[in-house]
């Protein structure tokens, strides 16, 4: 898509969620319609509808400052007649909203009133349902997701409080964790197509699975906590089940990108009318637990920050609140803070495998690109999560990755130097340790100190890295007996090897 076709579909459907949000203020009942006035809107809507269209064709022609200037002027003017039309009795807003939605078509190479459309609704749905895999403004503009900001219909940001807690956490996103976003970024770009549509399906914002997967795992589909939650975004084993994780063939869901999407949205769903909306209280649930969360927030306060739940939650979820926001934020907003996340072509696509092959191996003769400075390995396993990385893949295997590497693999994979090297890598073998019979170790002989006067032998204990408990030791291998301890300066004492240390 043209960098210009790339502007018009992020700011159309920037206008289309404004648009659809519910109006602050209702007219007045009793108000008097002014024919005149609406149809006047209704003209300014056809004219700069008409005008979008000319300054996309003229970014076809190649003309792209002229198509530029053009679509702002245009969608300026239409935000401005939709801004007038909701405060207009009589003006009917849907109008301006199947508008937007016609422009955000036409912008992305699809058609609103094509034949094919015979399933009405249900056609619509599908095509929604499919937006992640096919739509080629969803592969390639991650503006348009950020754009779609509603919460329950209400704008994310009206809904985040930016306190303290939240700036620090943005400084900690933008300074010492800058590295962590950015790779969580890059992780999730090329999973995109896999996990926006299930949030989206479900009416949620994506900055809020961004914001979760960032904080929860960085974008590593396989990671695993010390308390055993597993996958993308970190769902314990029972809670997985609850919302449809299983293990199924030996595979745990919970590393399945998408399925993780699908059962994390559904908990959300489920928390936020539990919690009457309260994104804050939500995603503390998700972190300490539903039912801590409940029996703090049913004492009275329905407000995260209220001291009477901020303090008497655990640490760790005062910290992950703020940074889960921070990151949603930063999503939404990066040009605000400084912030530049990398372009990312994340269509989707597919090899299948021409020679045996695995994952390492491949990951060795794809070797880099600027999309991939470190390389495609994690990235080939976040999109099969099924397949062990040393695992021998047959011939005909089919691999989901990023489309860009379709052609590489076939230049650099199917044949040659890199898959030689690949291979001789892969296969090489590391000795395993002989039986302890064989392994010649070399006496160690034992340590000496000498006494010097004033010592007591607890305080030559502590001099040769021995603690209280290795006083005993010490005695035992030097005949010495207590209380007392009786020591001669200028003797030799033997310090045992086996000596315990602190």
């Amino acid at each position: 898509m043209p960098p210009v076709q790339r502007v018009c579909a992020a700011a159309v459907l920037t206008l289309l969620a404004a648009c659809a949000a519910p109006p602050q203020k209702k007219a007045a009942p009793a108000a008097k319609v002014d024919d005149a006035g609406i149809n006047a809107l209704y003209a300014r809507l056809d004219q700069d509808s008409t005008r979008y269209e000319n300054a996309l064709a003229l970014a076809r022609e190649g003309k792209n400052d002229q198509a530029q200037g053009e679509v702002a002027a245009a969608l300026d003017d239409l935000r401005a007649a939709a801004t007038q039309c909701s405060t207009t009795a009589g003006c009917e807003q849907q109008r301006f909203v199947d508008a937007f939605d016609r422009l955000l078509r036409v912008s992305t190479g699809s058609d609103a009133t094509t034949e094919s459309d015979e399933d009405g609704a249900g056609a619509a749905a599908d095509t929604t349902q499919e937006a992640g895999e096919k739509s080629p403004v969803v592969a390639a503009v991650p503006e348009l997701g950020r754009s779609v900001t509603l919460l329950k219909g209400r704008e994310l940001g009206d809904i985040m409080a930016m306190n303290g807690p939240v700036k620090a956490a943005l400084e900690e996103w933008l300074t010492q964790y800058r590295p962590n976003l950015i790779t969580a970024y890059v992780n999730y770009e090329y999973m995109r197509y896999l996990m926006w549509p299930e949030y989206q399906k479900a009416g949620l914002p994506e900055a809020l699975l961004f914001g979760m997967l960032a904080k929860e795992s960085g974008g590593k589909v396989h990671a695993v906590s010390r308390s055993g939650a597993s996958g993308p975004l970190q769902f314990m084993y029972a809670t997985g089940l609850r919302f449809g994780l299983g293990t199924v063939d030996g595979f745990d869901q919970r590393f399945d990108p998408k399925l993780a999407a699908r059962a994390n949205a559904a908990y959300v769903n489920e928390q936020l009318a539990i919690f009457n909306n309260q994104l804050e209280l939500v995603i503390g649930a998700y972190n300490g637990g539903e039912g801590a969360m409940g029996r703090l927030a049913s004492k009275g306060s329905q407000n995260f920050w209220d001291p009477s739940i901020y303090y008497a939650v655990s640490q760790e979820t005062r910290e992950y609140v703020p940074m889960v926001l921070a990151a949603a934020w930063l999503f939404m907003h990066p040009e605000r803070y400084n912030l530049a996340f990398p372009k990312i072509a994340g269509t989707p696509g597919s090899i299948t495998l021409a020679r045996p092959a695995s994952l390492a191996e491949l990951t060795i003769c794809l070797g880099q690109s600027a999309d991939a400075e470190s390389g495609w390995f994690r990235t080939l396993r976040n999109l099969n999560p099924q397949i062990d990385p040393q695992q021998a893949l047959s011939t005909g295997t089919k691999l989901a990755v990023p489309q860009e590497l379709e052609s590489v693999y076939a230049k650099s994979c199917a044949d040659g130097r890199w898959v030689a090297l690949a291979s001789e890598l892969h296969s090489a073998v590391v000795p395993t340790p002989p039986p302890a019979s064989l392994v010649h170790t070399k006496e160690i002989k034992p340590r000496g100190y000498i006494v010097r006067k004033g010592d007591t032998l607890s305080s030559i204990a502590k001099k040769v890295g021995c603690g209280y408990d290795g006083i005993k030791a010490i005695a035992v291998a030097n005949n010495l007996r207590g209380p007392h301890y009786a020591l001669s300066p200028g003797k030799t004492l033997r310090i045992p090897s086996d000596c315990t240390r602190h």
